[in-house]
């Protein structure tokens, strides 16, 4: 293990684009309603058009402009917000039928090496994710997908929305441990950048295909992160040695 990061005893990881590939999964989830309802859309842009509406909503939270309220009901905000922009009116399609699109986002696809990776970053951490999903999304990812978490942690448990600090320092609280004794795993910069200000440690995971083939944003890491990671059996290479 590398030496000054002894210390870690947790790995706390980002979820959506991290270990999970939320773009195909979504798009994958939502082709039936679009071929009924809206046959016009696209798959993948209906899902970056509705994953485009989630730091806006969020920052709504974080502002304090709304109280808190769980990620599935922005999801179901956001979903009524990207249908009307397809000149269908949200109030023509039952609450059944919309309920069950919005559970796209409880069965997302892990990344190829995220579980073989968790499994034996497992052996010597705690693991859990800290994302801002609310608990019962972040459980259905898991049980779906074979995610070995230790620990299931989601946003209403901080109440807060990264990258608020304290949905960092209430997670290390919740852990028992110190933030220095904690690293926030992320294929996002501002993620990592967040969580280095209140003292977790790092680690850049890549996802250049997170948002598709065309992706430019987090294709490298921007700052002085402890670790830099091609995928989770990297990083497990890298903290097991």
């Amino acid at each position: 293990m590398v030496a000054d990061l002894g210390a870690v005893e947790a790995l706390v990881f980002d979820m959506f684009g991290t270990v999970v590939d939320w773009r195909t999964s979504v798009a994958s989830g939502v082709e039936p309603f679009l071929d009924e309802y809206l046959s016009e859309a696209d798959p993948h842009e209906f899902a970056d058009l509705w994953r485009a509406e989630y730091q806006p909503s969020m920052e709504r939270v974080r502002s304090g402009s709304r109280p808190f309220v769980r990620l599935d009901v922005l999801h179901r905000e956001n979903l009524e917000t990207v249908i009307e922009r397809f000149g269908v009116d949200p109030r023509a399609i039952s609450d059944d039928v919309l309920e069950e699109v919005n559970l796209c986002w409880h069965r997302l696809d892990p990344w190829p090496d995220a579980v073989a990776g968790l499994a034996r970053l497992k052996q010597r951490h705690i693991i859990a994710p800290l994302s801002n999903a609310n608990v019962r999304l972040a459980l259905d990812v898991a049980k779906r997908a074979g995610l070995p978490w230790d620990a299931i942690l989601g946003a209403e448990v901080a109440a807060a929305y990264k990258p608020d600090p304290a949905a960092y320092l209430r997670t290390a609280e919740i852990l028992g441990l110190d933030p220095e004794q904690v690293m926030m795993v992320a294929a996002h910069n501002s993620d990592l950048a967040a969580a280095a200000r209140v003292g977790l440690r790092t680690a850049f995971v890549r996802r250049p295909t997170e948002h598709g083939p065309g992706q430019t944003v987090d294709l490298v890491p921007e700052g002085p992160w402890d670790v830099v990671a091609e995928d989770f059996e990297d990083l497990a290479d890298q903290l097991t040695r």
